[in-house]
């Protein structure tokens, strides 16, 4: 932890916040602080935003081969201290240390990915319909942007948005959230190191976003905000957005759906489930949130999955042969709690897990439930934990509508071996993403987001550097 930055890093360099305030970054495992980070204010924002303004002229005109090959270098740093900075991320978030290097080497990934996307980016020419006059397009950087990244996935979500926007031309301030600064500020420093000029990123890390934030993106000199979070701050940015017309792109709430047919591969939808639901604990947007599985095979499935599920080690992420660590911290748990508890008090039967443990640390046992109503909260809500609720149905219509009945449309999960019914399904489902026999969809060759209040745009693949480019057409006459 010594090597880490606790400062913001503001135009290249580290600084202490202007009003000397500080804030505790804790172990969910334990409960004890690991570090004090800086905590910025109103103006480290505002030093942060001048960095970007400041140095968007020059960093836009740096060749696209200059900007990949500092990406490229970046990537190569982070998978060499992959161990270190995956010790890093489960200190702070909790996650397994297995899972904490899955995700150093998904978020190296993204620098790779974007640096070969800087190298691509085109415009075009071509004749308008008159014949007497030609087109030119061509793309530029959107300019500073803000990004503000979540804890459940700390060093990915910040590759994710940075890599893109990097490789466009953009400058940019970093919010990453208050509970996992640290990997945000490692990743700042490897950065640096690569070489990015001073002033293209500055990362504040604060407790007081809305102090922060707020003032950015109503100032008029940002013009791009990516924010993934959750829906109801979604909602409360774009309103703060509309007053100067910042572009946003959003990823935001899931309620996904995980549907098991009658002619399942049920070996494989078991298999599916424990990835779709028990990556990073169930703290994921992606996470299987209703488990729709056909009435003739639930019973079994059921029964196959609590025995995976009760058969996971709870712990520290740090302990060897830990599978399942922390909950982020103590109001994460107790939200998991009251949504078991008002299930079971609506007559759900818990097959496995249920009951909080004792002793320090914020875990939550990994939990089945069957029988569950309809009406139950955890139905309407992002359960964000290792719950996972089993209903029945018993025709394909049926388990369509009542997987669209939700206002999120991120991800959902169908198991089918029928390629008719494979194809016609994911179809009718209303999400950006679907698993189709499998509980992995996030990769970053593919654009990754949702629809209705899941969110707007996409992140990732071909189409995620779109995000931070504009079109600019020229009318050339030419007789």
């Amino acid at each position: 932890m010594t090597d880490t930055p606790t400062q913001l890093f503001l135009g290249g360099a580290w600084v202490d916040a202007a009003d000397g305030a500080v804030m505790p970054v804790d172990d969910p495992a334990t409960g004890e602080i690991l570090a004090h980070v800086a905590d910025a204010g109103p103006k480290d924002a505002r030093l942060a935003e001048e960095a970007a303004v400041q140095a968007q002229e020059e960093w836009a005109r740096t060749a696209p081969r200059a900007r990949s090959e500092i990406l490229r270098r970046a990537y190569e740093i982070i998978v060499e201290r992959t161990d270190a900075l995956a010790r890093l991320m489960t200190s702070e978030m909790g996650k397994p240390l297995a899972e904490a290097r899955g995700e150093v080497a998904y978020a190296a990934e993204f620098f790779r990915w974007f640096s070969e996307e800087a190298v691509r980016i085109d415009g075009g020419h071509g004749v308008l319909p008159d014949g007497r006059n030609r087109m030119l397009l061509s793309r530029r950087p959107v300019g500073p942007c803000l990004l503000i990244t979540p804890w459940n996935f700390p060093l990915a979500m910040g590759t994710r948005k940075i890599g893109p926007a990097i490789a466009a031309g953009c400058t940019m301030v970093l919010k990453p959230a208050p509970q996992t600064p640290l990997s945000s500020l490692a990743l700042a420093a490897i950065l640096k190191e690569a070489g990015l000029p001073d002033g293209v990123l500055n990362v504040v890390t604060t407790s007081r976003a809305g102090e922060v934030c707020e003032p950015l993106l109503r100032g008029g000199r940002i013009r791009k905000l990516s924010f993934t979070g959750s829906t109801a701050v979604g909602r409360l940015l774009l309103a703060q957005c509309a007053d100067t017309v910042v572009r946003t792109s959003m990823e935001l709430g899931g309620n996904a759906p995980f549907v098991v047919f009658d002619d399942a591969n049920l070996d494989a939808a078991v298999d599916g489930a424990m990835v779709a639901k028990m990556r990073n604990m169930g703290e994921a947007c992606t996470a299987a949130n209703r488990f729709f599985v056909h009435r003739s095979v639930a019973g079994e499935f059921a029964d196959r999955l609590a025995r995976r599920m009760g058969a996971l080690v709870v712990g520290p992420g740090l302990d060897d042969g830990v599978d399942v660590g922390p909950l982020i911290d103590a109001a994460g748990r107790a939200k998991v709690e009251e949504l078991v508890a008002d299930a079971v008090e609506r007559g759900a039967r818990v097959l496995v897990g249920g009951t909080t443990p004792d002793g320090p640390g914020c875990f939550y046992p990994p939990t089945v439930l069957t029988d569950v109503s309809p009406d139950s909260r955890l139905m309407g809500t992002e359960i964000f934990g290792p719950v996972a609720a089993v209903l029945t149905f018993d025709d394909e219509d049926e388990v369509v509508r009542r997987a669209n009945d939700t206002p999120w449309g991120l991800v959902g999960y169908v198991f089918t071996e029928g390629l008719d019914r494979a194809l016609r399904v994911s179809e009718r489902l209303e999400v950006g993403m679907v698993g189709l026999n499998t509980g992995l969809v996030s990769n970053p060759a593919a654009p990754f987001g949702g629809v209705k209040q899941s969110g707007l745009g996409r992140e990732g693949g071909r189409v995620g550097i779109e995000e931070f480019l504009e079109y600019q057409y020229v009318a050339l006459p030419t007789g």
